[in-house]
């Protein structure tokens, strides 16, 4: 697994989601990420996928997993592979996923700090748009994927909690009737700020 790092990036997952979907990646998108596409079709036989849902849950650092790796066992009981990624930098919340979902560095997309303009960069969703295909965001009201990628004609489910978006996103997941349903949780992010990473307040954000 060491000769993967550095070798993954972060803007490598716009391509990835656009491949496994069948999907035309626009010219301006880093690559795709070969080892899930290999993964995929192992998986489905050859075959594309028919829908796609993104679970992003914020701040949770690579050094927080090795350290508590007890924690995320449900998970990774229900992984079928964990790779190291390479983030972009500054690696703060608009930065990063506004270079995951249009596939580019933020010298091109243009976030380059901790704010949250819409994007008027090619993104994932609208290339999913662009070929019939339906996308949602849920978020909770004010966050990054909430704020960034407004202005396109998918649906955005945005409420206070991140309970109601977990709840949302199993709603939408059951009625099946989108293609790409994108799930951001800041739960552990936010009482992360708030108390330090490893307080104890920090620590049940993770189990939750």
């Amino acid at each position: 697994m060491s000769e993967l790092y550095n070798s993954l990036r972060l803007t490598q997952t716009a391509a990835t989601i656009t491949s496994i979907l069948d999907v035309d990646t626009p010219d301006t998108f880093d690559p795709e990420c070969e080892i899930l596409i290999q993964k995929a079709k192992a998986i489905f036989n050859g075959e594309k996928a028919d829908r796609v849902f993104i679970y992003n849950p914020d701040a949770i650092a690579l050094w927080i997993f090795q350290k508590y790796t007890s924690l995320f066992k449900d998970v990774i009981l229900r992984t079928d592979l964990q790779l190291p990624v390479l983030s972009v930098m500054p690696s703060v919340t608009p930065v990063c996923f506004a270079s995951m979902y249009t596939g580019v560095v933020p010298e091109i997309h243009g976030i380059k700090k901790y704010e949250k303009p819409v994007l008027k960069n090619k993104t994932v969703f609208d290339a999913l748009l662009e070929s019939g295909k339906r996308c949602a965001i849920v978020s909770t009201e004010g966050d990054s994927i909430s704020k960034i990628f407004l202005e396109r004609e998918m649906d955005y489910y945005i409420y206070e909690t991140h309970q109601e978006c977990n709840a949302k996103a199993l709603e939408l997941i059951k009625e099946d009737i989108y293609d790409l349903i994108v799930l951001y949780n800041g739960n552990y992010d936010s009482t992360m700020h708030k108390y330090a990473p490893e307080s104890q307040e920090s620590i049940e954000a993770l189990k939750d």
